[in-house]
């Protein structure tokens, strides 16, 4: 069969969906997420050209990846349909090309769409994630750093975690990224010590709903150091993952972009994920391809109209590109 590439509407039918059904043994070697609403899932990552997407392994969904090829080719089909060929990343750590790695799998906020609070999972030793680098260079594929965390007792400890191993990391000689929720003057620090991109996340834009479902946190002040960030780091090099699917319209979402960009940040439009530990905490409702589509392409004239390019990140989601539809890297 003709192989289909993954186009923007492709990509997009499939994210809305989010999951896949995929023989254990088909799936290369890797480790479970355990950041933010994706903590606690396996996931595979599937590629065909340059496009790749990364999906929740679940039995019961009605994507399926099947063997297709002596080579490792695999056909990812839906109800039984095939849509695409391609193949199976291997991931080591969180996701292709990189030591994407969670210091804190615990958090003391509690934002009512996560998991973490209530997983309260692992935290790792400095040694632990330099192991876990070394795993991901011995593979051949360390292309980039990316650090994220929980936040296991305060801010500022995990801030002050991260500065204590970025010496570690320099002697990778790889980007670095760093994704924590922020201190006032984090960024010059990260700036200083070696770090290439930071993400801090607002989570979500519409400030009734922030209010709700992440009231322990304050919008302006993550709003006040992305701004901080972007005098330090530059645009291009500042993002910041924007939930969607917590209620939102698709206005308040383009005028949370439109704010975002004219600071210049990147924002991340990332699809909500419900999860069954936080069932009935917030309304969650996994957006539609044409939703997903639609806010993509605006959030495509919103970056174009301040000049930001993701295609240009190098590390972290924008650099990996699974979860998300991706304006420039994507359509």
């Amino acid at each position: 069969m003709q192989s289909t590439p993954i186009t923007p509407e492709l990509k997009a039918f499939l994210i809305s969906i989010g999951s896949v059904s995929v023989d254990p043994s088909l799936i290369p070697r890797a480790r479970g997420s355990t950041a933010g609403p994706g903590a606690g899932t396996s996931s595979v990552f599937f590629r065909a050209g340059e496009k790749r997407v990364r999906l929740t392994v679940n039995k019961n969904s009605p994507l399926s990846i099947k063997a297709a090829g002596e080579d490792g080719t695999v056909a990812l089909l839906h109800e039984g349909k095939e849509l695409v060929r391609g193949k199976l990343e291997p991931a080591p750590a969180h996701c292709p090309d990189q030591a994407f790695i969670t210091l804190s799998e615990r958090c003391i906020f509690d934002c009512k769409y996560c998991p973490v609070p209530k997983l309260q999972g692992h935290v790792k030793t400095d040694e632990e994630v330099l192991s876990i680098v070394d795993e991901v260079l011995k593979a051949g594929i360390l292309k980039a750093i990316s650090l994220t965390s929980g936040v296991e007792t305060s801010i500022e400890d995990e801030v002050e975690r991260v500065l204590k191993l970025l010496p570690a990391l320099k002697k990778y000689n790889v980007p670095i990224g760093v994704s924590v929720y922020p201190t006032e003057g984090c960024s010059r620090k990260f700036h200083d010590a070696g770090v290439d991109e930071v993400k801090y996340n607002v989570e979500t834009m519409d400030r009734d709903i922030f209010q709700k479902v992440c009231g322990d946190l304050s919008l302006d002040y993550i709003l006040d150091r992305l701004k901080e960030a972007v005098e330090i780091f530059g645009k291009n090099r500042v993002f910041s993952n924007f939930i969607v699917g917590l209620g939102e319209s698709d206005a308040s979402v383009r005028e949370g972009v439109e704010t975002l960009a004219k600071m210049g940040v990147i924002p991340i439009l990332r699809p909500v994920n419900p999860h069954p530990l936080r069932s009935g905490d917030c309304f969650t409702e996994r957006p539609s391809p044409e939703r997903l589509l639609k806010l993509a392409k605006m959030e495509a004239e919103i970056l174009n109209k301040y000049g930001l390019d993701p295609s240009l990140a190098m590390t972290m989601c924008l650099k990996c590109t699974g979860c998300d539809l991706v304006p420039v890297v994507d359509f």
